[in-house]
């Protein structure tokens, strides 16, 4: 297969399914569109896929790139991005599975998202104002991190005359100039690891640098390294929350070291952001958010760690006042204003009864009647004897 019957083919495919989130190529299946959630098959004379047919895709996807060749002979996947002829881009991963090659194509959005329009927080657009240190996206895989980044940049690119150089893995939003002049740059095409982009990227004058994944302790020196000299890093990290980013990057370095870098986070780290996607009532799914900003405890419990009396999640519930907010908090007002249901807001909390304890809270407050979870956690708290 080459590159424009596969670019025609797709095309086809996206105008028969235009809802279309992702599209999958795996052998002993004919190919199929992921439209709301669900796989239906393509319509179409092509029947159920060989392995030998998704090898020639995989090989039209891949092309001459000697480096995506190589990182999937080594690892038995690797990431790389598509544009159509029509100007939709798709983010596509080639994996191995029991020695067969399948194919996920990500349709991604032509349009760059904004904070509002995704129903994120107004104190997130601060972190676009920010000249120097930090700021973290972190969340499971396909939760939102990548959307989130690319509208923060987008209201950077919007309202400032900066210099950004982003490192992608792969680009998934192009951002056109407006006031700022991006750059973006894709793992495996433009740099071989996010260390070497990263540290290349402090040569080029940047004022912004959006780094796609922190993976390792090389990257994470260098990205500390870029804040502490006057730059505002952005980054992305797979953790749950807060309190599990700070162990996570404190965690990639040696125990000699984990001292001095403890020190030197606790010093530019200025929001952590968390992300996760909870079923929207109605249908497709809304973000449940936890920001945590700068302050001296904060800072505090960076460099001397979590004690039962003191927790991040703590800190960020007492900065209510600052624009914080845990998972659960903002989970309990996506439940009041009737975007969640009661069982996705407990089944995505942190604090499962917490958030019971809320739900139930506005349920008495309208006259409803109260879970079962929420009384059974209440009586108990009642009971329990004092510490």
């Amino acid at each position: 297969m080459t590159r424009e019957e596969l670019d025609r083919y797709l095309e086809g495919a996206l105008r028969n399914f235009p809802s279309t989130s992702d599209l999958n190529f795996t052998p002993g299946r004919r190919p199929q569109a992921e439209v709301d959630g669900r796989l239906r098959d393509i319509p179409g004379a092509t029947g159920v896929l060989t392995a030998a047919a998704t090898d020639a895709i995989a090989a039209a996807i891949l092309g001459d790139s000697r480096m995506l060749r190589e990182s999937f002979a080594a690892n038995g996947a690797c990431d790389c991005s598509w544009a159509l002829s029509s100007g939709t881009r798709l983010r596509v991963n080639v994996f191995r599975a029991r020695g067969s090659t399948s194919i996920v194509l990500r349709v991604l959005p032509g349009k760059i998202p904004t904070l509002a329009a995704l129903g994120l927080p107004p104190a997130l657009a601060a972190s676009a104002a920010l000249h120097d240190g930090l700021l973290l996206l972190t969340g499971a895989t396909g939760s939102g991190k990548t959307t989130t980044l690319a509208a923060v940049i987008g209201l950077i690119n919007a309202t400032r005359p900066v210099h950004v150089v982003t490192l992608e893995d792969p680009v998934e939003f192009v951002h056109h100039p407006l006031q700022a002049t991006v750059n973006q740059r894709e793992l495996g095409t433009d740099f071989p690891t996010f260390a070497v982009g990263l540290r290349s990227a402090l040569r080029q004058a940047p004022k912004v640098i959006m780094v796609g994944e922190l993976r390792d302790a090389e990257t994470v020196e260098i990205g500390l390294k870029a804040a502490e000299t006057g730059h505002l890093v952005l980054a992305t990290l797979h953790t749950i929350d807060a309190g599990q980013a700070v162990g996570r990057l404190v965690g990639m370095f040696d125990q000699r070291e984990q001292r001095l870098v403890r020190n030197r986070l606790a010093d530019v780290l200025r929001t952590v952001v968390g992300q996760r996607l909870v079923p929207r009532v109605g249908g497709g799914r809304v973000a449940a958010v936890e920001i945590m900003g700068e302050s001296l405890r904060v800072r505090e419990l960076i460099r001397e760690g979590e004690t039962p009396d003191n927790t991040f999640h703590q800190a960020i519930t007492d900065g209510r006042a600052y624009g914080w907010q845990t998972f659960d908090q903002h989970l309990v007002e996506l439940y009041e204003h009737g975007l969640v249901s009661a069982e996705s807001a407990i089944a995505y909390a942190t604090e499962h009864a917490e958030v019971a304890r809320g739900v139930d809270r506005l349920r008495a407050s309208r006259g409803e009647e109260t879970s079962t979870l929420g009384r059974l956690e209440m009586a108990r708290d009642a009971i329990a004897p004092p510490l």
